[in-house]
């Protein structure tokens, strides 16, 4: 059901699902070291509504944030923009009291010139863009050349505009799954494969994957249209294979680029759908182990 919502929502360019505070919370615990001093931008979020913004307001301190910036989104007419930049009341704590409201000239969207000016200014984005505008929001976060953690589907890192980010190591997969969200009428709608897309360094991109299995031809088929064997779980990687092996894209949510190198998604020497007799493995990532 999960994933049959995301695709509905995808078609229609439904956009408007929060994140609940508690996937929030889970999440950012473990980047709790990269926010001292730097300037947060959230620019994917009703400030008003936004769970981020609650996140980041609630937590201002005990992060040590230099300021919080978040741009609301009007589809036809100006905006504004919402900061913290500190207790400016002094009354010794960071609330509703310390936020700044600041007309915009343009209307939010964060592919207009202000919101790109924003970004500049910025050092870390933290936000739920819009899936429908996953393949021009991602490119935009990599070239901007600024830090970013962001809510994304599974699949949109398999795009062939994003992918090639993942194969070079300039994004990768967080800690958790956020699985349900909020909707403006305050009905909530489950997603399946939702994942954390970030380009901050984390802990468990350096664990390796624990493998036991070893290469036999009877449970590894070769395909007929790549020399790659198929592997349908990543915990089923053999252990002792050093040639290319196809493996799903959820490998990437485990994936330890000292231990893998990724070679290619999908596609055979053919250009054509991996597969192996009348079977077509559904949208598998070709890896191969490094050499120590």
């Amino acid at each position: 059901m999960g994933n049959k919502n995301l695709c509905k929502a995808q078609k229609v360019k439904n956009d408007e699902f929060y994140t609940q505070l508690t996937d929030i919370e889970k999440e950012l615990k473990h980047y709790s070291d990269h926010f001292k001093n730097k300037i947060v931008f959230c620019n994917c979020n009703d400030p008003e509504e936004s769970n981020f913004w609650k996140y980041f307001e609630l937590n201002f301190v005990k992060l040590g944030i230099k300021k919080l910036i978040s741009t609301h989104y009007e589809k036809d007419k100006p905006s504004y923009k919402l900061e913290i930049s500190g207790d400016i009341n002094n009354d010794g704590v960071i609330d509703k009291l310390d936020i700044i409201k600041t007309p915009l000239k343009q209307n939010g969207d964060f592919r207009s010139e202000e919101c790109i000016e924003i970004l500049n200014q910025c050092d870390i984005v933290v936000t739920n863009p819009p899936f429908s505008l996953m393949k021009e929001y991602i490119p935009l976060m990599v070239n901007s050349g600024k830090k970013f953690l962001i809510i994304a589907p599974l699949n949109s890192i398999t795009y062939q505009n994003i992918f090639p980010y993942i194969k070079n190591n300039k994004i990768w997969i967080g800690y958790t799954t956020p699985k349900i969200f909020t909707q403006p009428d305050k009905t909530t709608k489950a997603f399946g494969n939702i994942i954390w897309v970030t380009n901050i360094d984390i802990k468990k991109r350096h664990e390796k994957i624990i493998l036991y299995k070893k290469y036999n031809e009877l449970d590894y088929p070769k395909y007929d249209n790549y020399d790659a064997i198929e592997v349908s779980q990543t915990k089923n990687i053999p252990i002792d294979y050093d040639g290319h092996m196809g493996v799903p894209i959820s490998f990437l949510c485990k994936h330890n680029p000292n231990q893998f190198e990724i070679i290619r998604f999908r596609i055979g020497n053919d250009n054509k759908d991996l597969k192996y007799g009348s079977t077509y493995p559904f949208q598998r990532i070709i890896i191969k182990h490094k050499q120590s």
